[in-house]
């Protein structure tokens, strides 16, 4: 069946589902019948926003009305980071679960992990959605799922190397973070064993000078990953181009449409990502404005209606600094910072005190690395960017999300 006629199908069957139960989408949409075709989807649905959810929410304490079912026949409670706003929480009845894992196992396949393997999970567990439905889903699938919560760094390594873990799952971030402490401790991550490591959770995975770090410290392969607490897991790397993010486009609707005029873009143009959970009945999102900023391209010989993200995630619709007149986006800037040697930690101030923001970058290194850095994020973004180094563990050191931005 081809890919369009799938998700015609899909969307018929998702508001059959939800509608009338679903208060939030019954007050959007009215009485809708089947729709005839894709566009006549996409032109019949409103967007759904951030800004409509949290509205819901504040309006119809503490889980707003875009439940679809009765609250007793929901077994799960997540919430998102919180990170432009007050947490949203987001509820799956176990149908709806059942789903979310489906997915994540097709990201750990995409990761060409298997039963029989082992990963280390080294972080401690939050409210947040991701880790959890990764950790179920390996174990379910047959992979050796270890738990890394309340340890140190250094603890977690042990742990590692006692378990024979050969799949690590974290952020971009931590698993520089844990080659440095394994510097420090005269271990080399090299020889741990790790031979994939999925990193999700910020856009390192589809930055080449991310990525490549990584990869040299580790001696394993990098796949990237990305999704929300609200929508579910999205995209892994694709098989042939580790610069590209393929989209699982059978479980979702997915469209990027121009932030600023709501229009669709072409293919190799950047924008918006929309999504539609196809079937996630319990906690539906139709037609979901993400903020994320990707490039959509045509797979050569794939199904007309699929794309995959080139790039991964750019950045976010709401994260670009606009600094003399040079649209600057945090993941370009880590690509910089992350090719320069002898880096650690940094963390970038923005200044907003004046009518044209200023930025500050503080990273962890002499004056040679700061230097050096200057010199990388001229030649990147033709501006002069003023670079201080600080003592080595004197910036925050992240698990999870890094918040390295001040001031945005």
């Amino acid at each position: 069946m081809k890919l369009a006629e799938f998700q015609l199908g899909a969307l018929n069957a998702l508001v059959g589902a939800i509608l009338p139960g679903n208060k939030f989408y019954a007050a959007k949409l009215g009485e809708v019948e089947a729709f005839s075709s894709l566009s006549d989807f996409v032109e019949r649905v409103p967007f759904t926003t951030k800004e409509e959810l949290a509205t819901d929410y504040e309006a119809h304490p503490p889980y707003g009305t875009t439940h679809t079912l009765p609250l007793e026949l929901y077994n799960r409670f997540h919430q998102t980071s919180g990170t432009r706003g007050k947490p949203l929480i987001w509820m799956d009845d176990p149908e709806s679960w059942e789903w979310i894992l489906g997915n994540w196992e097709a990201v750990w396949r995409g990761a060409g992990v298997e039963a029989g393997d082992c990963a280390l999970f080294p972080f401690s567990f939050g409210p947040f959605l991701g880790f959890w439905a990764g950790f179920e889903a390996a174990a379910r699938m047959g992979v050796r799922a270890v738990p890394g919560g309340g340890m140190s760094s250094e603890d977690r390594l042990g742990l590692l190397e006692r378990c024979g873990a050969n799949v690590l799952c974290c952020t971009p971030t931590y698993a520089i973070r844990l080659a440095e402490v394994g510097e420090a401790m005269g271990k080399s991550v090299a020889d741990l064993g790790v031979k994939t490591i999925v990193v999700c959770g910020e856009p390192g995975g589809s930055i080449p000078a991310v990525r490549e770090r990584i990869e040299a410290a580790w001696q394993a392969k990098v796949v990237d990953h990305h999704g929300m607490t609200e929508i579910g897991p999205v995209t892994v790397s694709h098989e042939e181009n580790a610069d590209w993010l393929r989209v699982l486009h059978f479980s979702y609707h997915a469209e990027v449409i121009d932030p600023e005029t709501l229009a669709p873009v072409e293919l190799g143009e950047v924008g918006e990502l929309v999504l539609t959970t196809l079937g996630r009945f319990g906690a539906p999102l139709l037609r979901y404005r993400t903020g994320d900023l990707v490039k959509p391209v045509a797979v050569p010989g794939g199904d007309p209606a699929a794309f995959v993200l080139e790039g991964g995630i750019i950045g976010r619709s709401d994260d670009m600094v606009v600094v003399r007149g040079v649209n600057i986006y945090p993941s370009a800037v880590d690509a910089v910072v992350r090719g320069c040697e002898g880096i650690g930690e940094y963390q970038v101030e923005v200044d907003q005190r004046a009518a044209l923001p200023e930025l500050l970058i503080r990273v962890e290194g002499g004056e040679a690395e700061a230097k050096g850095l200057e010199r990388a994020l001229r030649q990147a973004f033709g501006l002069r960017i003023p670079v201080v180094g600080v003592g080595a563990g004197s910036l925050p050191v992240f698990e999870v999300k890094a918040k390295r931005w001040v001031g945005l």
